[in-house]
């Protein structure tokens, strides 16, 4: 099936529950990117800073770019001019330097925290306890270019549909936590990013906003990342 009819299928699933689509491009082929493009995709997600800057740089104005890899301080210089949403925020650190660098760039640079749910080392993210430490912190209160509108959690990478589940479920009620204490009056705190190519389905029925498509878009690829 081509790239086009596979985003008419997914967007037929999820437009009529008001959920995003990004479709997850990394490693992919500009003329992949712009085949989507033309089927009407304008978010893209990417992990790497170099290729979305290069992405960036050649593709249509109007994309709309997430960054939803792990982003190293030195990088957010980069992609701070332009970067629609950055879904990887696991430190107050990155916050400082997105902050920094969005005051270089004149903008208030939309964030969302990444929450650590998964079974696995390798998976970054805040702890529950951390975000809120974050949250409650006066150096973040003093941050002016920075916009945190919701929350993003990467899965365990398994088969267990209860597992999956119960981890979506865990961050949505985090979620509704976090509104309720730190911004109960804020209608831009609104995003749950999570669920991917394997179990987006799932994490749309626990609550999920953003979804992180990939493979189900672009084909297969040789591991899990999206």
């Amino acid at each position: 099936m081509s790239i086009a009819n596979n985003i008419k299928n997914i967007k037929t699933e999820i437009n009529s529950i008001n959920v995003k689509l990004i479709a997850v491009s990394k490693t992919k082929p500009n003329s992949d990117l712009l085949e989507a493009y033309q089927a009407g995709q304008r978010i893209f997600g990417e992990n790497q800073v170099q290729e979305l800057v290069e992405k960036y740089n050649t593709l249509p104005k109007d994309i709309e770019w997430h960054l939803i890899g792990h982003l190293q301080t030195n990088k957010v210089k980069y992609i701070a001019p332009f970067i629609s949403l950055i879904h990887s925020v696991d430190s107050i650190k990155l916050l400082k330097e997105i902050n920094k660098e969005g005051a270089k760039s004149n903008r208030k640079i939309n964030c969302l925290l990444q929450i650590y749910i998964a079974d696995e080392e390798t998976k970054y993210g805040l702890g529950f306890d951390e975000a809120i430490e974050l949250l409650s912190s006066a150096e973040y209160k003093e941050m002016q270019n920075i916009n945190i509108v919701g929350l993003m959690g990467i899965a365990t990478n398994t088969e267990k549909q209860s597992q999956l589940k119960e981890e979506f479920y865990e961050l949505k009620t985090f979620f509704k936590g976090i509104k309720e204490s730190f911004f109960k009056n804020n209608d831009e705190f609104k995003e749950i990013s999570m669920g991917m190519s394997s179990d987006y389905k799932l994490a749309i029925e626990q609550g999920s906003t953003i979804v992180r498509i990939g493979s189900h878009i672009f084909g297969n690829r040789d591991y899990k990342t999206e």
